[in-house]
């Protein structure tokens, strides 16, 4: 048995750091925070910012329609028109298809 201490390092004979490196791997390796749950946060956190300035971008162009329509009626016909297909009752519409 004194064979097996004598080939065990030092500072594995200190059980305060035989304590410290215990509880540094369970919290890198086995805690809810992990490191690999870290890793997925963060690129979760990266997909949710380009979703923000995704959606940032269209209110900004769905807040200038907007404006667009309240200014005046010609703007929401044509807006009717394009977007809708809205007709008069003494109109026929022709939809062309590029493909």
């Amino acid at each position: 048995m004194k064979k097996f201490w004598d080939k065990v390092p030092h500072w594995l004979k200190n059980k305060y750091a035989v304590c410290i490196i215990a509880f540094v791997v369970w919290v890198a390796f086995f805690d809810r925070n992990d490191f690999y749950a870290q890793y997925r946060f963060r690129q979760q956190l990266k997909t949710l910012q380009k979703d923000k300035a995704f959606y940032t971008q269209e209110l900004a162009k769905t807040e200038n329609d907007l404006n667009e329509l309240i200014s005046s009626p010609a703007n929401l016909e044509k807006f009717a028109r394009e977007k809708y297909m809205m007709k008069k009752d003494d109109e026929d519409i022709f939809v062309f298809i590029n493909e």
